[in-house]
């Protein structure tokens, strides 16, 4: 069982940045992939990044391309979003996730969840 434990989420002024971290209790897996996920309220949830653990490869939504970065730290097996040049409508629930053997993308099943980071941008 992997437990995935979040930090790094508050509140911030429009324009500012933070740094999400998802630390994972175990990596069991030989293959696997990490992403991120944001729900406002009100509004269903949705991809927002994803890195392929094993060579790195990252997919980005279109709304925060350009302004988030997702990185991993695999020694550690966490993984990061930096999220830069924050709006308002970045405001949302961030989670993040795992999944076996097949790369994180929209629409995808995920197996294993963060229990979510608030992330507030003031106007």
């Amino acid at each position: 069982q992997v437990h995935l434990v979040e930090s790094g989420g508050g509140l911030v002024q429009a324009g500012g940045s933070l740094r999400l971290s998802c630390a994972a209790s175990a990596r069991t897996f030989s293959v696997y992939n990490m992403g991120w996920f944001r729900q406002a309220p009100e509004k269903e949830r949705e991809f927002v990044a994803s890195v392929t653990w094993t060579d790195g490869r990252t997919y980005y939504a279109d709304s925060v391309k350009g302004r988030f970065t997702i990185s991993t730290d695999n020694l550690r097996n966490t993984v990061y979003l930096q999220m830069n040049s924050l709006k308002p409508e970045d405001t949302a629930v961030y989670y993040c996730a795992l999944r076996r053997g097949i790369a994180i993308r929209p629409g995808t099943g995920v197996d294993y969840w963060g229990q979510g980071t608030q992330v507030t941008v003031s106007s």
